[in-house]
């Protein structure tokens, strides 16, 4: 009986972490002044949804472009993750160990010194300052997370149905569609989601990549927040992490979809 009380109230806790902030970023959102100590605010405001929606920051095209390029890099990484993962775990071959050593080195070199060793790469390649520079740094970053779920997804589904259709004679690629991917799918919607949210979020490879040319919505949103202008900030911040969950809304809904396709057969 105490082990359950425990339970909820560690569940308890970890939603008011959650709520309480996400609560505060809406009531800031609206707020024109709040003087300490006061514990309401003082005069509330639209200024910061009129900005929003009618201003410069032009919040339809950021929105499109965030989720457009986020969404390119998750398939773009799991294409990879999944190549990777299926080359280190289901076959050997001399070097196995040095590309899974390739795979982790995002994760080894510091963000800072990652970003401007690539942007110095990109420049000599004519890729900086292109939308095209910054989906290859952003699936970089997310290269690493990628590989990590899908080689672990991979290892555990292995390659004996794959074998067995073959066996009954499919090719390699209907094999692997219809014997191997229903059986990785779980993992390529967690790798998704890792590589989505990693590349929503980059600010700062970002903007030295991109130059500025390539806005996101993390982009606009943490200049406000080092400006100080907590209503702004807190406006963009419930639409970033409101987009956020939706995309993950979307994926959680397809892994059931997909959970009571496969129990139903």
């Amino acid at each position: 009986m105490n082990r359950h009380w425990c339970l909820k109230l560690v569940l308890a806790t970890a939603a008011a972490c959650i709520l309480i902030p996400v609560a505060l970023i809406l009531v800031w959102s609206v707020t024109a002044r709040w003087p300490w100590p006061d514990l309401l605010p003082v005069r509330l405001t639209l200024r910061t949804v009129r900005e929003l929606f009618l201003g410069s920051a032009q919040l339809p095209r950021l929105l499109f472009s965030s989720v457009a390029l986020a969404v390119a890099t998750a398939v773009l990484g799991t294409a990879v993750g999944v190549l990777t993962a299926r080359a280190t775990e289901l076959y050997a071959f001399p070097g196995k160990g040095l590309v899974r050593l390739c795979g982790l080195l995002p994760l080894l070199i510091p963000g800072t010194v990652f970003a401007i060793g690539i942007h110095l790469t990109l420049l000599r390649l004519g890729l900086a300052d292109t939308l095209a520079g910054v989906l290859l740094v952003h699936v970089t970053v997310a290269l690493p997370y990628c590989i990590a779920i899908m080689g672990d997804v991979t290892r555990a589904v292995g390659a004996g149905l794959e074998e067995q259709a073959a066996v009954l004679g499919a090719g390699p690629l209907r094999a692997f569609w219809l014997a191997t991917l229903p059986g990785l799918m779980p993992g390529v919607l967690s790798s998704m989601s890792m590589a989505f949210i990693l590349s929503y979020s980059q600010y700062f490879t970002t903007l030295i990549v991109g130059g500025g040319r390539v806005r996101t919505l993390a982009l606009v949103l943490v200049p406000y927040i080092q400006s100080g202008d907590r209503p702004l900030a807190s406006v963009y911040a419930v639409v970033f992490v409101g987009s956020a969950l939706l995309i993950f809304f979307l994926l959680e809904s397809a892994i059931h979809r997909m959970e009571r396709g496969g129990k139903s057969k």
